[in-house]
Order: structure tokens, then C-alpha cells, then sequence
């Protein structure tokens, strides 16, 4: 791929290469969080670094979920002690709803976000009109960084105040936009009912909401091109799309895996799971941090000629965990149920309403026909402390979409 086309070396490197680089940094940060991140120093305690070389050995390492901020963060505020660099040395702290408090240390593009920006067509001179938040939040100063990472000019737009941003859009005439999908719509479809001209604006990239083809249609109409990117405010960059448009391409310095939801356990390529990503990052080195999003695997790496492997982008949330009869029941219970049966290869707990009464059915993918469902019964009630019905299915028949738990209770 000619250099022009490729916002570093990286993206082009052979996956082998890659993958060495990779597990070759992972000791060091697992150390680096052990003797830095208190937080980290507990949950990996007696984890030897210099065994941590290989994916299968970073498989057996606990996962710490997004969702347990919530509850982590107020026992040792504001970052459970996950932080490896001290408060009074980072750039910025943030609070995402939740509250979730999020750092930002010091130093250009923090977040890893420029490449996005390249992948989406943005080049210097650009002037980037950009409409993630900038108050409380990091979305704006996300955003910001990795389009002033390709030497773009931006306009920290935010949220609010559409006629202001009409006008800005008017007068400075920006050649892209940042934000989500839909508050561009918003903008566009106000502009047309006022007049002004936004024609300008010929490249988007956008993130925080799904992106329907149709939706992408509708701004391509209007001579938009549009691609979109996968990141968060905990670990930055994720994954995004190039114009191949084939899938999303994994960032660099992170790895991620995709585990079956509920448990910490890779699931084969094509799978659908939970993405779990460990970052390279010193300020933050957050280490197979479950993101709560469900993805897959595409094999092969992209057309557009980079090489590191692709995601489906974000398929749903992996946070399943549902209250039946006053109980709740999670999705690393189920996981539990078949780690108890050898002869289980897959389970999903279906949640119905039969005259009012909440019930519970297990489907068992099986090989083994045969299986003793009393026996699968009595561990599903001993684990979740509810009775439930068990059905054996062949191995295959249940639909490829990572849902551990599925409730389709109609209370109306």
C-alpha cells in the first residue's frame, strides 16, 4: 500500500510480526500494572509476568468488566486504583454516566485516535467539525486529538446549540465532521429548512451509535462519505473501518480478544462474544477489560491492505444478566452450567411468561442426545437457585449472536 495511503508503518506490518511485538510488550505491562496500579497489584496478585508470552496464558488471567466501575470506583475513587500513573500527573479526569471516572495522561493523541481519522480520508488542512462533548466527558477531546493527530484544523462544536453550529458550518466552511450519525442528520435537515449551504462538508467520521446502511445511504446521497469507528473512553481507539468497508480493522498496541460472555474464555474466529481488549498503555494499563460490547472475528485481514485482523463492529451488549422471579440471574452462571457438563458445547437460558409465571428454559447443544436432563436441570437450579426446563439440541442449531440469555417476556 503506497505510504500516502497509511497513517504509520504499523498498519502494514506482517501479522507475525505484529503478534510478537504484542506478547512480547505484554510482561512489561503486566508488571508495570502489578507495581503501579493498585488496583491492578490485587487483582493480579501471585500472576507471574514472565509466564504472560501467549495468548492462551493471557486467556487465564482474570477479566475485569466495565460494569464493575460502578461499584469499584467509590470502594478507591476515582479509578479503583487502576491507574498506574498518580492523580496529579495526568492531563485530564473525566465522569462518564454511571458514574464512570475516566484519566487522560499527557502527551499527543492519547487515545490512538488518528488513524481513524486517516482511515476516513482526513489529511492536513482539513477542518473537522466536531460534535462529540467536550464537557465532562472525553468524546470531544477524543475525537479532537485524533483529527489534530492528522493536522487538521477543528471546530470543538459539542453537542448543543444547532443555530450557533449553522452558522459556524456557513461561515468556516469545514470540509469534514466528527460526532454521531444522527446529530448530523439533525444538522443537515435543519440547514435545508433554513437555507444554508453544507456542502462543504464531503467526509464524516462517526462513532457512539449503530450505523445503519440506509443511514449511510441517506448522507452518501448528499455526497457525504462515512465511516465509522469503534472506541471508548476507558481504552481509546478499538477498531475501525477503512474504505474497503469490509468489516472493522483492529487498532494497533492493543489486544483483543473475544470471549464467551460471562466468562473469560476466547470463543473460536467467527464466534460471536464479548470484546476484551488489553491495552499498552502505561498511564492505564488496563488488562483484559471486558467492554460488555459483543463482536466477531473475520478471517483474513482487509482488502484495503492492512494487515492487522478485522472485527464485525458492534454487534449488541454482552451484559445479559436479567431478574427472573426475583432473582437475577447472570451470564457467567449459564457459563457455569456448562462447565459442570462435559457434554454441553453451547447454552442458552430462554426467559418466557406463561399465565403470569416466569419461566426458564435451558437449550443444551449436545452431541450427546442422550444427555441426562434431570441431572442438567438439578445444576441449573443448584447454580441459579431457580427451577428451570433443559432441552438438548444438536450442535449447530442455536443462532450464532452471542446471547447467553434471552428474555422474551411480554408484559404487556
Amino acid at each position: 500500500m503506497p505510504l500516502q495511503t497509511r497513517f504509520d508503518e504499523k498498519e502494514t506490518r506482517n501479522p507475525k510480526d505484529r503478534e510478537t511485538g504484542l506478547l512480547t510488550a505484554l510482561p512489561r505491562v503486566i508488571h508495570h500494572a502489578q507495581t503501579h496500579a493498585s488496583g491492578f497489584g490485587h487483582i493480579l496478585a501471585g500472576i507471574n509476568p514472565g509466564a504472560i508470552t501467549s495468548r492462551a496464558a493471557l486467556a487465564t488471567l482474570p477479566v475485569t468488566r466495565k460494569s464493575d466501575l460502578v461499584t469499584l470506583q467509590p470502594a478507591q475513587p476515582p479509578f479503583a486504583g487502576l491507574n498506574a500513573t498518580p492523580l496529579g500527573a495526568l492531563g485530564r479526569i473525566y465522569q462518564s454516566p454511571g458514574p464512570i471516572y475516566d484519566p487522560e495522561g499527557k502527551g499527543d493523541d492519547w487515545w490512538r485516535m488518528g488513524r481513524a481519522f486517516f482511515a476516513a480520508g482526513f489529511r492536513p488542512g482539513d477542518i473537522i467539525h466536531n460534535c462529540l462533548s467536550y464537557h465532562l466527558t472525553p468524546g470531544g477531546f477524543m475525537f479532537d486529538s485524533g483529527a489534530r493527530a492528522c493536522g487538521c484544523v477543528v471546530v470543538p462544536a459539542g453537542t448543543a446549540q444547532t443555530e450557533a453550529q449553522l452558522a459556524a458550518i456557513a461561515d468556516i466552511r469545514p470540509t469534514g465532521y466528527a460526532g454521531t450519525p444522527s446529530f448530523l442528520k439533525i444538522l443537515l435537515e435543519k440547514a435545508d429548512e433554513a437555507g444554508i449551504d453544507t456542502s462543504s462538508i464531503t467526509r464524516a467520521l462517526v462513532s457512539g451509535e449503530a450505523l445503519p446502511e440506509s443511514l449511510r445511504d441517506w448522507f452518501a446521497d448528499r455526497h457525504i462519505a462515512m465511516l465509522q469507528c469503534y472506541a471508548s473512553a476507558d481504552l481509546g481507539l478499538i477498531a475501525y473501518e477503512s474504505n474497503a468497508r469490509s468489516g472493522m480493522v483492529v487498532a494497533e498496541d492493543i489486544i483483543l480478544e473475544i470471549v464467551r460472555p460471562g466468562t473469560g474464555d476466547p470463543v473460536d474466529e467467527g464466534e460471536v462474544g464479548e470484546v476484551v481488549v488489553t491495552t499498552l498503555n502505561m498511564d492505564y494499563p488496563l488488562i483484559r477489560f471486558a467492554t460488555g460490547d459483543l463482536s466477531a472475528f473475520l478471517p483474513g485481514s482487509s482488502p484495503c491492505g492492512r494487515t492487522n485482523r478485522r472485527i464485525k463492529g458492534w454487534m449488541g451488549r454482552a451484559d445479559q444478566t436479567t431478574k427472573i422471579k426475583g432473582m437475577f440471574v447472570h451470564p457467567h452462571q449459564i457459563a457455569e452450567v456448562v462447565r459442570r457438563h462435559d457434554a454441553i458445547l453451547k447454552a442458552r437460558l430462554t426467559v418466557t411468561r406463561d399465565k403470569d409465571i416466569d419461566v426458564m428454559t435451558l437449550a443444551c447443544e449436545s452431541p450427546d442426545a442422550a444427555c441426562d436432563v434431570a441431572v442438567i436441570g438439578q445444576t441449573l437450579q443448584a447454580v441459579c437457585k431457580l427451577r428451570g426446563i433443559v432441552e438438548i439440541l444438536a450442535p449447530g442449531s442455536l443462532p450464532n449472536d452471542g446471547k447467553v440469555i434471552d428474555d422474551r417476556r411480554d408484559y404487556s
